[in-house]
């Protein structure tokens, strides 16, 4: 059960991060990650960037909670699976408001 209380709180905090920029709070993504994206376009790229955090603290949380009850490593799949696809929406919102990752 200690090793996951890790994972519970990162997910945790991915989550509220997700949640602050889902509403448009980008000023905790790096500077340079931000720099071209207009201002009318900051709500969008908020939105996609805060889904893809919620997905990735998400899974660390389902993750983290079915390890706690079951005991099993093959909920890891779960964080295997999170993880590529919360930066799948991130890229993609990289790419289309910020023309680029840097």
């Amino acid at each position: 059960m200690t090793e996951t209380v890790p994972l519970l709180i990162l997910g945790a905090l991915l989550c509220v991060l997700g949640i602050l920029n889902r509403k448009g709070n980008i000023s905790s993504i790096h500077w340079y990650q931000r720099q071209r994206v207009a201002e009318e376009n900051i709500p969008k790229y908020g939105k996609l960037m805060g889904n893809g955090t919620l997905i990735i603290g998400a899974s660390a949380i389902a993750t983290a909670i079915l390890r706690m009850l079951f005991a099993s490593e093959a909920f890891f799949l779960i964080l295997a699976a999170g993880v590529p696809a919360g930066i799948a929406f991130m890229l993609y919102a990289q790419f289309r408001y910020n023309g680029g990752l840097f």
